[in-house]
């Protein structure tokens, strides 16, 4: 999902609500000259500003209280004391669960003669398009909303774009290489993620978040190794280089889209992003299928069945969309991706009820392995976890406040320890 986090794709401005007032911008230059303090004192006061990053002294109070009880008595299990690490962990599963839907209503669609992929994903893009664009709209109004579309719409097509070929990539790789050959390539996808949120956005990673990543690799690795020692790993492959190269295209632009949709999150409403998104999203995606896929709508079976999996799959698709935002604020786009680890495993659960499957016996194994990368990954974290996004400043200040943003939660958790009057360490967040 979503774009390349560089500047040329992101929106102008920051979308704060409302109820996020934290005091009004002081002008530097007015605040340290005003008559009878000398010069020394004026270079102090001007540096100290620019140090600050141009925050009123309220923002850099709040966010000096917010430092110090988050870093008061931080301990290697801090985030697994709070209730938003288990949301966290809660929200990946379903993520995954989404995406053995997707992929089981899409093997059913190929077992009744239907495999429309960009077709069936239009779907998708028209439920999205009608929930949050009119939500949009109703929100800001047309007039503000169109002014959206043509100041920042070119970036949003963007963003669209890369979404919608990473989905058609990834899904025209099966056709020429193996299911095992295309999900190895897949992890390139995390690769992406975690090498551009270094260079671009200058996320710094812990050694326990790399060693994080690498455990849960190494459990896919097992998911896949025995898939591979059962023989179903899709067999032979009609054109394996070919299908590596639109696997290794799709990784590529999951990667970019996963990265792009936390940052864009992270400054703009989610009904804009999503509004946005399935509105590009929706244009590109029909014009793609009216194109490939053409001649298979044409020669498609249609029956009621294929109807109850088509909606299935729509709607287990919307539903992924639509949580992915809340996992990218609370926590990153690296996390996102390997709590989609575990999709192979709980593909192969609902695969004993839906297509006879069995479970190899280093498929439970392969996912707690996966599991204790999630909590390995988190070691050290403070009580806010990946919230907190360096792009945004010190206070968060260019970041929206929403529903899971670092933003919001420093703001109850300030005014908590300004009310209360507690003492280091006592003022913990715990949602």
């Amino acid at each position: 999902m979503a774009a390349a986090a560089t500047g040329s794709i992101i929106p102008g401005g920051t979308a704060e609500l409302q109820e996020d007032k934290l005091g009004p911008q002081t002008n530097a230059i007015e605040e340290i000259h005003q008559p009878g303090i000398n010069d020394k004192s004026n270079n102090d006061a001007q540096r100290t500003v620019e140090q600050s990053g141009g925050l009123s002294a309220e923002q850099n109070q709040e966010a000096a209280i917010v430092e110090e009880v988050v870093e008061a008595k931080k301990k290697w299990y801090t985030y697994f004391t709070t209730r938003t690490f288990y949301l966290i962990l809660l929200l990946g599963q379903i993520q995954a669960l989404c995406l053995t839907s997707t992929n089981t209503f899409t093997s059913l669609l190929v077992i009744k003669g239907t495999s429309i992929p960009a077709f069936q994903t239009f779907f998708n893009y028209v439920l999205l398009n009608l929930i949050f664009t009119i939500y949009t709209i109703w929100k800001y109004g047309f007039k503000k909303w169109a002014g959206v579309v043509m100041k920042d719409g070119w970036k949003y097509f963007i963003l669209a774009f890369v979404d919608v070929e990473g989905n058609y990539f990834f899904v025209l790789a099966y056709r020429y290489t193996n299911i095992l050959s295309a999900q190895l390539i897949n992890f390139w996808a995390i690769v992406i993620v975690v090498v551009l949120s270094f260079l671009l956005l200058h996320v710094k990673y812990h050694w326990s978040q790399l060693l994080g990543i690498v455990i849960c690799v190494g459990g896919m690795g097992l998911l896949l190794g025995s898939d591979h020692i059962q023989g179903t790993n899709g067999g032979s492959a009609l054109n394996p280089v070919k299908g590596d190269l639109f696997a290794l295209l799709g990784a590529t632009f999951y990667g970019l889209s996963n990265l792009t949709e936390e940052y864009l999150v992270s400054r703009r409403p989610v009904y804009e992003v999503l509004g946005q998104l399935a509105f590009w999203a929706m244009l590109i995606n029909g014009v793609q299928a009216a194109i490939f896929d053409r001649e298979t709508i044409r020669h498609a079976v249609w029956t009621p069945a294929i109807g109850g999996y088509l909606a299935g799959y729509t709607l287990s698709l919307a539903l992924f969309y639509s949580l992915a935002p809340l996992l990218f604020r609370l926590a990153s786009a690296a996390f996102f991706n390997i709590s989609l680890l575990t999709g192979n495993f709980w593909g192969v659960v609902v695969g004993i009820r839906v297509f006879g499957l069995t479970i190899h016996w280093m498929y439970p194994i392969a996912f707690v392995l996966i599991m204790i990368g999630h909590f390995v990954y988190y070691l050290g974290k403070s009580v806010l976890g990946e919230a907190r996004k360096p792009w945004l400043g010190r206070a968060q200040e260019r970041g929206v406040d929403g529903v899971g943003t670092a933003r919001r939660r420093e703001r109850r958790l300030a005014g908590r320890r300004a009310r209360e009057g507690l003492g280091l360490g006592q003022g913990q967040e715990t949602v």
